[in-house]
């Protein structure tokens, strides 16, 4: 079983779908003969041509809007949005018409498409390069949303994603593109969408992360634990559909739970967690549940670490709520 990183993790997954199924498509900005600003596509121009590696204006309207009248046509197109960030000129094409389609036809039409988009902080990309916009998608009925922390969930949930009848947002924490490395199969499977997993077991608290913030979880569960204090840590995965059914199990298990996301804490999807978990939890909650989240501020250049939830932010939110 061959190592890899989430970029040839995911190259891997679009390559073998392009391969099986002649209807998927790869278009964005840059996604051909460069291979994307990542490199994420490299090579699948070489092998499958422009009629289905296609490089696109500058224009996200544009990259969507085509994909969606592609999709009615019956082809599966897999977009690029360069940056997260640059995703909000199509957000009327997503919200409005995409996340819609099946709904307002009665089932009639489908818009079979899966947005790829790097997402989160940590590479000093400064405001317009490291947004985590997930709650607005989360927030629209009719879409899923996607964010793997590791290699071999991010071909097996993006392989799920392409033969989903849903459109997905699959959004790739670009901090651990290359810094994630892992062993992952050749050739097919699959990682069902909805389900979360448990990372680190542990019975004090409960922690939710996703992403990048998987791993700053992780480490303050380890710092934690020399404390006392032992985290069950929670990895999302699927945002939404969300597995709360996973994080009630848990939840009755520590009594305890600490939610970790890069995005603004207002109104960011941490939130909503907080909420499900009152709502279907509450009477085996024995410490009110913490956020630890970005801060409601631009993303900001110089203080990128500053801002993000990293683990000896983490940390403290942790052993407090333990020690409630």
């Amino acid at each position: 079983m061959p190592e890899m990183n989430m970029v040839g993790a995911i190259n891997d997954a679009l390559r073998h779908e392009m391969r099986k199924d002649p209807r998927v498509l790869v278009m964005g900005e840059d996604v051909g003969k460069v291979g994307g600003v990542f490199r994420v596509t490299q090579g699948l121009f070489e092998e499958f041509g422009e009629d289905r590696v296609i490089d696109t204006p500058l224009s996200e309207g544009g990259i969507i809007g085509t994909a969606i009248g592609m999709a009615l046509y019956g082809l599966v197109p897999v977009p690029e949005i360069q940056f997260a960030d640059f995703i909000y000129p199509a957000f009327d094409q997503i919200v409005s018409e995409l996340a819609k389609m099946r709904y307002r036809s009665g089932g009639e039409y489908a818009s079979k498409i899966v947005i790829r988009s790097p997402v989160g902080g940590g590479i000093r990309g400064g405001h317009y390069h490291s947004q985590s916009p997930e709650a607005l998608f989360i927030h629209t009925a009719g879409l899923k949303v996607v964010c793997p922390s590791n290699p071999y969930d991010a071909k097996g949930l993006l392989l799920a994603s392409i033969r989903d009848p849903d459109p997905v947002l699959f959004f790739e924490p670009k901090r651990v593109y290359r810094a994630a490395k892992g062993d992952v199969p050749e050739g097919d499977y699959t990682v069902e969408l909805g389900k979360a997993a448990v990372t680190r077991p542990g019975k004090h608290v409960t922690v939710i992360a996703w992403g990048a913030m998987l791993y700053e979880a992780l480490a303050a569960a380890d710092e934690a634990a020399k404390q006392g204090v032992e985290c069950e840590v929670l990895d999302l995965r699927t945002l939404w559909p969300v597995d709360i059914d996973a994080i009630v199990a848990s939840v009755k298990k520590t009594g305890r739970v600490v939610v970790v996301h890069e995005a603004p804490k207002t109104c960011g999807f941490g939130a909503e967690l907080v909420a499900l978990i009152n709502e279907k939890a509450f009477v085996h909650l024995e410490a009110p549940p913490i956020r630890v989240a970005g801060f409601d501020t631009p993303f900001p250049y110089s203080l990128e670490m500053e801002y993000l939830p990293l683990a000896h932010r983490i940390l403290p939110a942790v052993l407090d709520t333990a020690r409630f």
